[in-house]
């Protein structure tokens, strides 16, 4: 996977983040995006195209090109799945030279039951995400021609798991709430990290994964939005910004929740205390509402056709594009999901303690982001805010049993 493409993703998941409203749980997916606009900029004339080249960052024949090595490389990658669909009325006369392009794509037939035809899209979503996303998120009706889809899976286990227990925040948003938390110590210091960034101090913790897949979690400023500190942690991912690592830290408050401290201990070795937040997020976006963003503006235009690369009948323009995503942080591991999908339709036309160690504390009891990031391309998978906590609820509750449904 070339590092242009890698860096073109990232661009359009930190300008997605960038536009995130503020105050909600959320979770997205650049990497479900970028080669659908890529096979889409392929075959398209016009100003339709050149939108969508400023979207993807690349001329439209080398992002095909980098799209078809993108997905080739997401399925290289141990726990993480993809797959691209791709279904049409009889009556689209389909140009099989892009439709071979298309790596190893499901190709199927809208039938005149739309009902019948929702159901195998929303079986597709639901096999290609191991029923993460049961439905695919894309309006399908009589006027429908063409559905392009794209399917990410990414599961990984932790090589060290959290422990679970309880916290009440004092301070912030969160304070005064019975919440679950989730809490380690290692002897890793370099695991964490504070980033002085345009939008202040970043923290980032980095959780590591078996699959070469980790999530980087983000604690920003308490008076930042989550899009900025999305923000942040891509500049941080990229290089723009430098993290000190926690065995360099000074002592105190180097950065957001954290405290940097000299403490006697039994041991030769410092440490690395965390405690954070279990979160399951999901979000439904239509890309349409941000079609300067994807680059969608002229595409949507049902005056005329701008796709002439996909079939010579009928004319073809956006209909619709929505993505469907969902991630899960727990104590064992994370999953994340995204399905993405374009409608086409036709366009008219106390014991001794002789040692004296470094500690470091990290508390992230309030707002925070995330990116998944593959290790090796540092490629970010999804990324997302966690606004709301997980209510701690006692044993006799009922709230328990439900949330062990959520884990299943």
């Amino acid at each position: 996977m070339r590092g242009s493409t890698v860096r073109a993703v990232n661009r359009l998941t930190a300008r997605w983040a960038g536009v995130l409203r503020d105050g909600e749980d959320t979770v997205l997916s650049a990497t479900g995006v970028w080669p659908l606009l890529a096979f889409l900029a392929d075959a398209a004339d016009g100003p339709a195209r050149g939108e969508l080249e400023d979207a993807l960052g690349l001329p439209a024949g080398p992002a095909a090109e980098a799209a078809r090595e993108l997905l080739a490389g997401l399925g290289r990658m141990r726990g993480v799945g993809s797959a691209v669909g791709l279904w049409t009325r009889p009556r689209v006369a389909l140009r099989e030279d892009w439709a071979a392009g298309l790596p190893e794509a499901t190709l199927g037939l809208l039938g005149e039951d739309d009902e019948e035809s929702k159901r195998l899209l929303d079986a597709w979503a639901a096999k290609h995400t191991g029923g993460l996303i049961p439905g695919m998120p894309v309006l399908l009706d009589e006027e429908t021609e063409l559905v392009l889809a794209s399917a990410q899976a990414v599961r990984t286990t932790w090589l060290r798991p959290f422990g679970e227990g309880f916290m009440r925040p004092e301070h912030g948003p969160w304070a005064d709430r019975e919440l679950v938390a989730l809490y380690r110590t290692t002897g890793l210091l370099d695991r964490v990290g504070v980033a002085e960034t345009d939008a202040g101090p970043l923290t980032v913790l980095k959780v590591l994964g078996d699959t070469g897949v980790d999530v980087h979690l983000l604690l920003g400023p308490e008076e930042a939005d989550g899009g900025t500190v999305l923000k942040a942690g891509l500049d941080v991912l990229a290089g723009t910004f430098r993290a000190v690592p926690g065995d360099l830290l000074p002592p105190g408050e180097p950065g957001p929740g954290l405290i940097v401290r000299n403490v006697r201990s039994t041991s030769r070795d410092s440490f690395l205390t965390v405690r954070t937040s279990p979160f399951s997020v999901q979000a439904d976006h239509d890309l349409t509402e941000l079609h300067e963003l994807f680059g969608l503006t002229t595409a949507r235009d049902e005056t005329h056709g701008h796709f002439p690369g996909i079939a010579d009948h009928p004319p073809l323009c956006v209909q619709g594009a929505r993505q469907a995503a969902m991630a899960r942080f727990g104590a064992e591991g994370f999953e994340s999901a995204a399905v993405t999908a374009f409608g086409m339709v036709g366009g008219a036309a106390v014991i001794r303690q002789p040692y004296v160690v470094r500690r470091i504390d990290l508390d992230i009891d309030r707002p925070f982001g995330f990116l998944t990031v593959h290790r090796t391309s540092r490629l970010v998978l999804t990324a997302g805010w966690v606004h709301d906590p997980v209510p701690y609820v006692h044993e006799d509750d009922d709230w328990d049993e439900d949330w062990d449904e959520d884990k299943d």
